[in-house]
C-alpha cells in the first residue's frame, strides 16, 4: 500500500513538474510554429531569478513572481529583437534557439559558477504529512496543487477570454485573424512572453526542490519536447494529460529500474510518432 501512495504523490510532484516546463513550450509552437530550443534555458533562468529575490525578501511569493515575472521580460525582448526578425524562416529560428542555449548557459556560468544554489521551502511547507503508512514531503503536494491551479487558470484564460479566443483561433486559423484586422504581431509577443513567463514560474516553483545550477535547463529540455510530441503540437491540454502519462511512466519505471527512467521516456515518445504522429490529443493544424 505504502508502495501504491509514494507512486502517486511522487508521480503526480514529477508530472506537474513537466507540465510547468512544458506547457509554455506547446503554446508558443501552437500559436507561431517556432520550437523555442532555449525554453529549457528560460527555466533555469527562471530557477536563478526565483533564487535572487529569495535571498534578497526572503519572501517565498514574491521569489514566484520574480521567476514568472522576469522570464516574462526576457520572452518579450526575445521575440522582438531576435525571432520576429527570422519570421517566416523556421530553419534560423531553430537555429537561433539553439544558439541562446549555450548563450544563455554561458551566461548562468560566468554569473554564479557551476555550484547549485539551494532555497529552503518557507517554514509552513517543510516537513511531511502522513497519508497511510507514507510520509509525503508538503513540498511535493504543494507542487501539485500548484501545477493543478495554474492548469486550471491558463484553461480558463485560453477557454474563457477574449486573448484567449485570439490565442486559439490564431493557433486554428491564423490567417482568418489577421484578416478580420486583428495584430497577429502583437498576440505572437503576448504569447510567446506568456509561455515564457510559465517556464519561469515552473523554474520558481522548482528551486525549493531542485535547486538552481547552470545544466539544469538542458536536463529538463528533452521532457519538455517528450511531452509536446506525446501531447499533440500546440495543445495545451494534450500538455497537461501527456505530463500525466510521462511522469508516472518515469516515476514507476525509476523506481523499479532506476537505470532505465530516461528510456522509459523515449520509447513512450516513439512510440507514438510512429502510430498517431500528430500526438495522442494534437490535430493537423487548419489554415
Amino acid at each position: 500500500m505504502n508502495t501504491v501512495i509514494q507512486i502517486v504523490f511522487y508521480g503526480l510532484s514529477l508530472s506537474m513538474l513537466f507540465f510547468l516546463l512544458s506547457s509554455g513550450f506547446s503554446l508558443i509552437f501552437g500559436l507561431m510554429g517556432v520550437l523555442n530550443f532555449s525554453h529549457g534555458s528560460m527555466f533555469m533562468w527562471g530557477c536563478y531569478f526565483a533564487y535572487l529575490a529569495y535571498v534578497y525578501t526572503g519572501n517565498f511569493w514574491l521569489m514566484l513572481i520574480a521567476g514568472a515575472v522576469g522570464i516574462g521580460v526576457m520572452g518579450l525582448l526575445m521575440e522582438k529583437f531576435l525571432i520576429r526578425p527570422l519570421k517566416g524562416n523556421h530553419t534560423n529560428q531553430i537555429l537561433l534557439t539553439f544558439g541562446l542555449i549555450y548563450v544563455l548557459d554561458e551566461l548562468a556560468k560566468i554569473a554564479f559558477g557551476t555550484r547549485a544554489y539551494l532555497v529552503s521551502a518557507p517554514e509552513w511547507l517543510q516537513g511531511s504529512i502522513t497519508v497511510g503508512p507514507e510520509n509525503i514531503p508538503k513540498y511535493r503536494i504543494f507542487m501539485i496543487i500548484a501545477g493543478i491551479v495554474i492548469f486550471i487558470v491558463m484553461t480558463l484564460l485560453l477557454q474563457k477570454t477574449k486573448l484567449g479566443l485570439i490565442i486559439r483561433a490564431g493557433i486554428d486559423k491564423p490567417r482568418m485573424v489577421q484578416a478580420i484586422g486583428i495584430d497577429v504581431q502583437k498576440v505572437f509577443l503576448v504569447t510567446f512572453a506568456l509561455g515564457c513567463a510559465l517556464a519561469g514560474l515552473g523554474g520558481a516553483i522548482a528551486v525549493p526542490f531542485m535547486g538552481a545550477y547552470p545544466s539544469i535547463g538542458t536536463e529538463q529540455i528533452f521532457n519538455a519536447v517528450a511531452v509536446v510530441v506525446v501531447g499533440g503540437m500546440g495543445s495545451f491540454l494534450g500538455s497537461f494529460y501527456a505530463s500525466l502519462i510521462l511522469g508516472f511512466a518515469q516515476y514507476i519505471v525509476s523506481y523499479f529500474f532506476p537505470e532505465l527512467a530516461m528510456a522509459s521516456t523515449l520509447i513512450i515518445m516513439l512510440v507514438v510518432i510512429l502510430f498517431k504522429p500528430n500526438g495522442l490529443f494534437g490535430g493537423k493544424k487548419s489554415e
